[in-house]
């Protein structure tokens, strides 16, 4: 089976507006006007994180909320698939997760970006470096233009580097140490790209609506020095081959912290991720919109806009949201969800309030998180029920994962490791704690990749129809 042929609809015209600018604390088209970007993250798509992450998008639909990361994912498909079924597979994941329809319907919203995460792995090969595969760039291509055709503009966001910007599992090293800090080359490597990609993308003859360049999300550098030099090479590497698109920095320590950085780079608007923690579960207090929890919020977002208030410039959000309950979190699911859109309604009037760009985590996936997701009741998620179920049971998800049926289990370890490593809540990140940094890393994350590779290949699974003879996947019922 040859690999198919991926469609990219032919550029639109060049848009009235121009290549966006950046003008003091506004965005600006060619006419002068302010431009809000507001939309949202295409988050498990060209960057597949995992659901014992932040998501369960569709593919880890397609093999039920993958635990771990996507290279260990990938590997375990590949097993089941072989090389030949595995392309075909992925290739029609990629086609069918945002379509025309996608994109018509975003518009609707009155929404006017999105944010495209990527992993390198779709441009580079780690044992070819520098020899770029342009399937990569035409699936970017397809996204920017369906997009276009719509008025969305996008914001490219290289959310996996080379060696791991950040010691999370969004970055796909398979690891919890952020590599890319402590070798030359990853960084070297992440500029190469970036100037491949400013080549692409660079000018006004057949513009896409690109509002610019996110060239690395979240990063955690420990010294928060290192973080800063790159950002300035990279500022340098990327305006040398266009001078032109805006470059969206995020703050150290998952975009939450940008006090030690100084001068503003040029042509460069800062981004904070603004998560709050009256979005997830297990909340010392159920959020009811009082004055004293609004000013709670507004406090955690001031923090983070400190350093645009003192610089006076542009402020994007470029991550923020709630997850959602289920009926499989009890009776009171519904209510828990009236209590996160809240959350969600009154971080949008601050945000209104403070005229800052924006963009939701995220637009689609199985009810985690997104905007848009898989119904419940659809032949889709019932047949993946008991596994989800039981990643639900065991809390496989760190990212809003409700632990109460299994912290019993894990206390014990917990309180060991804090006897014995007495630092272990002061260890870089700060806002890590003990089971962060224990317990989950070695053990959900890896046994479940592992178990769902093997449990493919056992007696009693099914095979899953993804639409034609060849192109069927073996999973458990």
């Amino acid at each position: 089976m040859s690999r198919q042929q991926i469609q990219v609809p032919p550029a639109p015209a060049p848009s009235p507006l121009g290549i966006l600018k950046l003008e003091g604390s506004k965005i600006v088209g060619k006419d002068g006007k302010p431009v809000l970007l507001r939309g949202a993250g295409l988050g498990g798509h060209l960057n597949m994180e995992n659901c014992v992450s932040k998501l369960l998008t569709f593919l880890y639909l397609q093999i039920t909320g993958y635990p771990g990361h996507e290279t260990d994912m990938r590997k375990a498909v590949k097993k089941v698939l072989g090389q030949e079924k595995y392309d075909y597979f992925f290739d029609k994941f990629l086609e069918y997760f945002f379509t025309e329809k996608d994109a018509e319907f975003f518009a609707s919203l009155g929404l006017n970006c999105i944010r495209i995460p990527f992993n390198y792995r779709h441009f580079e090969d780690d044992l070819n470096p520098g020899v770029y595969n342009e399937r990569g760039f035409q699936w970017l291509d397809r996204i920017i233009n369906l997009c276009a055709h719509h008025g969305i503009y996008t914001i490219l966001d290289l959310h996996a580097a080379p060696g791991g910007q950040n010691v999370d599992w969004h970055c796909d090293t398979g690891i919890h140490r952020a590599l890319f800090w402590e070798h030359i080359e990853f960084q070297n490597r992440a500029i190469a790209l970036w100037e491949e990609l400013a080549r692409r993308y660079k000018g006004n003859t057949w513009v896409r609506l690109v509002a610019g360049y996110n060239p690395l999300n979240e990063p955690t550098d420990e010294e928060h020095t290192r973080v800063l030099d790159w950002y300035a090479r990279a500022e340098k590497a990327i305006h040398a081959v266009d001078p032109d698109h805006i470059l969206f920095w995020d703050g150290n320590t998952f975009a939450a912290d940008l006090s030690h950085f100084g001068d503003p780079l040029p042509g460069s608007v800062y981004s904070i991720h603004d998560y709050s923690t009256y979005g997830f579960p297990q909340i010392s207090e159920p959020y009811e919109g009082t004055p004293e929890q609004k000013a709670k919020l507004e406090g955690s977002f001031k923090r983070k806009i400190a350093y645009h208030e003192k610089i006076g410039g542009h402020i994007w959000n470029g991550e923020f949201g709630p997850v959602y309950a289920s009926p499989a979190d009890g009776p009171e699911w519904e209510k828990i969800n009236e209590r996160r859109y809240h959350v969600l309604k009154d971080q949008l009037a601050l945000y209104d309030q403070y005229q800052i760009s924006w963009s939701i985590w995220l637009y689609k996936d199985i009810g985690f998180q997104g905007m848009v997701h898989a119904a419940a009741e659809s032949p889709y998620i019932k047949l993946f029920a008991s596994f989800l179920a039981k990643k639900k049971r065991l809390a496989a998800d760190s990212w809003g994962a409700d632990t109460t049926e299994v912290q019993s289990a894990f206390d014990p370890i917990e309180k060991l490791i804090s006897e014995h490593v007495t630092h272990i809540n002061h260890r870089y990140p700060p806002t890590w704690k003990v089971g962060k940094h224990g317990k989950e890393k070695s053990t959900l994350d890896t046994s479940f990749a592992d178990n769902l590779s093997r449990t493919s290949r056992s007696p009693g699974s099914q095979y899953f129809d993804l639409g034609g003879a060849d192109a069927r996947i073996c999973l458990p019922l």
